[in-house]
């Protein structure tokens, strides 16, 4: 999943939430990082919902739907035309508008914490708040834009630019998958966030069954 859905499937607690968004800059246990309680506990669960969705048949089904030049990107790929399909049928699984959402993380999960950032991250979610990533994720020119970015910053020569027109050729069915394995994960993500915070002892449940990416 992506920085959307992350954000989605998090607790609404502007530290969960800012954990949300490390758990891809981040290496090593949860249990031994320095960083405040609440940050460890969003990267726990950002490790979580991302092990849960790697393994999912359905998350599994659009990746098999990548062609095989591009196969390899096939995660990344996924992770970010989910996001773009969550942000069209955002009001299908948010209560609050995906503008309102999206500036309230801006603003306390990303600009007030910038302090408990690595510098890495910070550059990353900074420009992502000051540019409007997450919104802009809805519209399929900015998603060609996103991916051919990032595909600048992969090995020379690599196959991801144009990725998106995979998405667009096949569009009804990557759909038709999201659409499925979504409350599937939201499922999920509650009742992981529900056990963090009725444990007794968080800090063995962080140490015990936290993947150590």
């Amino acid at each position: 999943m992506n920085f959307l859905a992350h954000l989605r499937l998090g607790p609404d607690d502007p530290q969960q939430a800012l954990g949300g968004l490390l758990g891809d800059f981040v290496k090593g246990p949860v249990a031994a990082m320095t960083l405040p309680d609440r940050v460890r506990q969003g990267i726990w669960l950002h490790r979580r919902i991302d092990a849960f969705t790697d393994r999912h048949p359905l998350v599994l089904r659009s990746k098999a739907r990548v062609s095989g030049e591009r196969r390899r990107y096939a995660g990344i790929m996924v992770d970010m035309f989910y996001d773009h399909l969550l942000a069209r049928h955002w009001a299908q699984f948010a209560d609050q508008s995906l503008a309102m959402f999206t500036a309230r993380m801006y603003q306390q999960a990303v600009l007030a914490q910038q302090a408990l950032m690595p510098e890495r991250a910070r550059i990353v979610l900074v420009r992502m708040a000051e540019q409007d990533w997450l919104g802009s994720y809805a519209e399929l020119q900015n998603l060609h834009q996103a991916l051919d970015n990032m595909a600048r910053r992969l090995r020379p020569e690599n196959r991801l630019p144009g990725a998106v027109s995979e998405l667009e050729r096949d569009y009804s069915d990557f759909e038709a998958d999201f659409l499925e394995f979504m409350p599937e994960v939201i499922a999920f993500a509650d009742a992981q966030a529900a056990a963090l915070s009725e444990s007794t002892d968080w800090q063995l449940l962080l140490s015990s069954s936290s993947p150590s990416a």
